[in-house]
């Protein structure tokens, strides 16, 4: 089966929303897997931008264990760039393909779709991952993205669509 639609791969290695570390690892699996080499089979032209920068938990200041929002400057200046980036490609008229990462990225992911338009989101997750900065049990932000683009949450995470809410929730 050929196509003309193409698939723009992005990975973002990033675990800081995490408490957990390892998902980091998922961009370099899921290539390795042949996840290009199978699209291509499809019919689909493959556009791998390679993985955007993420900063290791090692090279930051561990967080206090009470903090709210843990690691929230470096997860929001990832979800900035790969908003950026998710946007010029889909302006491009490219789907984007974005592989983590944990579900901190989605922030990023989402909001750079919704720019300058209005979309719709099916969340399926074993989690809501409806928490903010006062409900959260554990101030890990990966458990925040769906309040985030529902307008919940820090402004610093639900402004980077360009508008809030990135989805509206109705």
């Amino acid at each position: 089966m050929k196509t003309d639609a193409a698939i723009a791969i992005i990975g973002v290695p990033l675990d800081l929303g995490a408490g957990r570390r390892g998902v980091d690892m998922g961009p370099s699996a899921i290539r390795y897997a042949g996840l290009s080499r199978r699209l291509a089979e499809l019919g689909y032209q493959v556009i791998d931008y390679g993985n955007l920068v993420t900063p290791m938990v090692e090279t930051i200041p561990l967080p206090p264990p009470d903090v709210r929002l843990r690691y929230l400057e470096p997860i929001t200046e990832v979800c900035e760039r790969l908003a950026d980036q998710v946007a010029k490609v889909v302006q491009q008229g490219i789907t984007p393909l974005i592989l983590g990462g944990d579900h901190s990225l989605t922030i990023g992911s989402a909001s750079g779709s919704a720019r300058g338009r209005r979309l719709g989101l099916l969340w399926i997750d074993a989690h809501a991952d409806f928490n903010d900065e006062h409900t959260t049990p554990s101030g890990n932000i990966h458990g925040m993205p769906l309040a985030v683009l529902t307008g919940r949450g820090h402004p610093r995470l639900t402004g980077l669509a360009g508008c809030v809410p990135a989805f509206d929730p109705a």
